[in-house]
């Protein structure tokens, strides 16, 4: 497919030498460069959420020392 681009010079100018130094052509590089770039955004896409689960609660209350260490010297 034939599209129109406006590029700057610069731009333009880098591309061109780019793709003498490839061996491709301009349009191999700009559809290269494009199909990246695709790539890119597809894999920064939002997450889904983590899976939430009900654990049931706390089993010892942290605020109680004794209880704590009874705990932890099974």
């Amino acid at each position: 497919m034939k599209t129109t681009l406006n590029i700057s010079d610069v731009v333009m100018q880098e591309l061109r030498e780019e793709a003498l130094k490839q061996g491709k052509t301009m349009s191999e590089l700009v559809e290269a460069g494009l199909r990246t770039l695709f790539k890119q955004q597809l894999s920064q896409q939002e997450l889904p959420p983590l899976p939430e689960f009900d654990s049931g609660g706390a089993n010892v209350n942290i605020a109680n020392r004794e209880m704590l260490y009874d705990l932890m010297e099974r």
